[in-house]
């Protein structure tokens, strides 16, 4: 009995990391094995405008000390964050996931993944704003949230963040 039970456990794996890469990808997450390289420039603090028919979402990592974050959107990384930094995309209307990630190869397992999603509604013309937290929940672990801010807000944390330029790893 005992061989059966791992025998299907074996063939059944591969479904549960397929069931988990389609959840990950709906939360808005990218591909697990993309790495980001990130250059910070404490230059750029100008509120960018949306093109034509489009919104633009800028996502801040408020925090000194932490890790290469990667930012998704519908599936598909768009960058990477790092320390006091933010990153900025457009997006067309309507509903968006949007995923954060820790970027590291110390977490092999999809489930040990520490990030956040959400879901963001967004209209043509507009700016939004999402700060990204890191939480102790007890010592030495945590969790990660994500939360829309106001123009007021965004506007300050854009003034005192460093512009992430990331790029995916070769």
């Amino acid at each position: 009995m005992k061989k059966l039970f791992l025998l299907t456990m074996l063939f059944a794996w591969p479904v549960f990391a397929q069931e988990a890469t389609v959840a990950r990808t709906a939360a808005g997450c990218g591909p697990t094995q993309t790495q980001f390289d990130v250059k910070l420039d404490n230059t750029l603090h100008v509120l960018a405008q949306p093109e034509g028919g489009k919104a633009i979402v800028y996502l801040f990592e408020d925090a000194f000390n932490s890790p290469t974050m990667r930012v998704g959107a519908d599936g598909a990384w768009v960058g990477a964050t790092n320390a006091k930094s933010f990153i900025y995309f457009s997006v067309t209307p309507g509903e968006h996931s949007i995923c954060t990630e820790w970027q590291s190869n110390f977490f092999k397992n999809v489930a040990d993944r520490v990030g956040a999603a959400m879901t963001l509604n967004v209209e043509a013309g507009k700016v939004y704003f999402i700060r990204m937290t890191f939480e102790e929940i007890t010592k030495g672990s945590g969790r990660v949230k994500l939360e829309t801010t106001d123009n007021a807000e965004g506007q300050f944390l854009l003034s005192s963040s460093a512009l992430s330029n990331s790029h995916p790893k070769k």
